[in-house]
């Protein structure tokens, strides 16, 4: 290999468009940062990295609404819990935060990744032609053949009859459609799958944060995958607000409980 093959090989072994940096030049997707500085939203920023182009204003403020209503939802959550344990075992705010964004998996924080992955499915069969109904009972069926009785996006174990986060996301969505930012079709098949499990349990279910923060992704064009990264990014406004808040509180080594309540032993 020539020098001139090594040093191709070199450049091209992290290949991105993503990024042009070379000494005193920083661009993104093509835009130099200091055009960027002062003139993009961080809601507009996120857009562009992860696809290249600026959104309008309205688009922006819609993926905000989404990013603002799952910021946190208290210690009782994994990951909150699992931050504010972190800043009392000495670790730094960087450490705090990684550990509480690592809680979010499948079950928690990974929901409206799967529930966007329904939307997305529904809307392929409308798309071949089944009637909303039909498009809507199907792909619940193959989904709880999937991943088991429990969807994604509906129901929450505090929030009962109403989660108060998706009503106004909704509405959101509503206002955004009439205004022509987006097309509503999401919203008809989340509205549609919440009607649809509450017809099949004979009571009606609550479209929790997850389901409503999927119909706007979705409604943005995100594939189903970065519903969850987006997630991440909203949350850790949260992880890092508890870290932060429990390192002025102090304590040292607080585990799930306080010590005075102790596991039970159960040795069956």
């Amino acid at each position: 290999m020539s020098d001139s093959e090594d040093a191709k090989a070199v450049r091209d072994w992290w290949r991105t468009a993503i990024i042009d940096m070379a000494p005193g030049r920083i661009a993104f997707r093509g835009r130099p940062v200091q055009d960027l500085i002062g003139n993009l939203g961080f809601g507009q920023m996120i857009w562009l990295m992860l696809r290249g182009d600026v959104p309008g204003e309205a688009q922006a403020r819609l993926l905000e609404c989404a990013l603002v209503a799952g910021v946190d939802h208290g210690p009782q959550a994994p990951s909150i819990a699992a931050a504010r344990m972190a800043a009392t075992c000495g670790l730094g705010l960087n450490n705090v935060m990684a550990t509480g964004v690592n809680m979010l998996g499948d079950v928690h924080g990974g929901a409206g990744e799967q529930c966007a992955g329904l939307y997305y499915d529904i809307a392929g069969r409308l798309d071949a032609g089944s009637a909303m109904q039909a498009a809507v009972t199907g792909g619940l069926a193959d989904w709880r053949a999937a991943h088991g009785k429990i969807v994604s996006g509906f129901g929450h174990r505090f929030h009962k009859p109403v989660d108060p986060r998706a009503p106004r996301l909704m509405a959101l969505v509503r206002d955004a459609a009439q205004a022509g930012t987006v097309s509503g079709r999401f919203a008809d098949i989340g509205e549609a799958v919440q009607a649809e499990i509450g017809r099949q349990r004979g009571s009606p279910i609550a479209m929790n944060i997850d389901g409503a923060t999927a119909v706007i992704f979705c409604e943005l064009g995100f594939p189903a995958p970065l519903a969850r990264g987006l997630f991440c990014l909203s949350r850790s406004v949260g992880i890092l607000a508890h870290g932060w808040e429990q390192m002025q509180q102090g304590g040292r080594n607080k585990g799930p409980v306080p010590p005075a309540y102790l596991p039970r032993f159960s040795p069956d």
